[in-house]
């Protein structure tokens, strides 16, 4: 009997060693363009309110992805809404209510500590498949733990007693969704295909984003379509919501949400490579020691 368990047991331990590789590299894509969103929400922050940034994101997102994906949406239809509650639960917070916070953020809050706050989202991952039933392992555990000190003494600067700006409080809350919504694709309908679950998530976010643009628009008036404006939305749109959402999801398909999350510390990294770049914020040598740690987490953590 144990020689037929191990021989039944090896080939998805051969095909979970084949995924690792492509698996790693999606998380790793989605990780470096999302860094760049964030320094795209800050570039935003005294131009475009974030309801109405957060709206055009998806419309822009709908166009670039419609070519590739409304045939295999269409075909699905009956499968949409036969899952339709669970699409609408995961348009709501990867989609409606994750970026509209990262913008919200974004007023109140440097680039470099929206990428760091959200580099503590894979700790919930984790904890979620904890939850659910799956081992972790004692070596991405650590590695785990030690990504998020480094997140930790990043945001603290040092201090026991770190004090959060109003938009630092805002990226918690979008950590909070952001993992919920990773959590929640691993139940995904595996019959519902990846491109027509996006377009669908895409479509019913807008939707539930229009009511509140009306009121954005009402109340705070529009913005000016200027390249300082369009070229930051043209860039969510396309690369940080139809691009980046593709890589991730196949990413957890590929991997698990735990495994890809602790890809995703590398964000903090990235993102404060960014926006000193592009928009001026300096790094000093107690966020480069942090970053190491950062580093080395994912390094261990990403290791059968």
């Amino acid at each position: 009997m144990a020689v037929l368990e191990r021989v039944s047991t090896t080939p998805t331990i051969a095909r979970a060693s084949r995924a690792a590789g492509p698996g790693l590299a999606l998380a790793g894509v989605a990780t470096v363009v999302w860094s760049g969103s964030f320094v795209a929400s800050r570039a935003l922050h005294d131009s475009v309110p974030p309801v109405q940034a957060a709206f055009w994101r998806w419309v822009i997102a709908l166009v670039a992805a419609a070519p590739f994906a409304a045939r295999e949406t269409w075909r699905g239809r009956a499968l949409i809404r036969r899952h339709f509650r669970f699409l609408l639960l995961a348009a709501l917070l990867g989609v409606t209510v994750y970026n509209t916070l990262v913008n919200q953020a974004g007023l109140s809050t440097s680039a470099g500590n929206m990428g760091m706050i959200m580099a503590a989202s894979p700790v919930l991952m984790a904890l979620y498949e904890r939850l659910g039933g799956q081992r972790l392992g004692a070596r991405r555990t650590t590695g785990m733990l030690v990504a998020c000190a480094g997140v930790l003494l990043l945001v603290s600067k040092g201090s026991l007693a770190p004090r959060f700006a109003a938009g630092d409080l805002w990226m918690v809350a979008a950590a909070v969704s952001f993992a919920s919504y990773s959590a929640l694709l691993r139940r995904r309908p595996a019959e519902l295909g990846g491109l027509a679950f996006l377009f669908t998530t895409f479509a019913l976010g807008a939707l539930m984003l229009a009511p509140v643009y009306g009121v954005s628009l009402a109340v705070q008036g529009g913005f000016a379509a200027t390249p300082g404006t369009v070229g930051p939305l043209v860039y969510v749109g396309v690369l940080s919501s139809a691009v980046a959402f593709f890589a991730w999801n196949k990413a957890i398909a590929l991997i698990g949400a735990a495994r890809a999350g602790v890809v995703y510390y590398l964000q903090p990294v990235c993102v404060a490579l960014l926006s000193f770049a592009l928009l001026g914020e300096a790094t000093g040598p107690g966020q480069l020691l942090c970053m190491a740690l950062i580093l080395g987490g994912v390094v261990l953590g990403s290791r059968r």
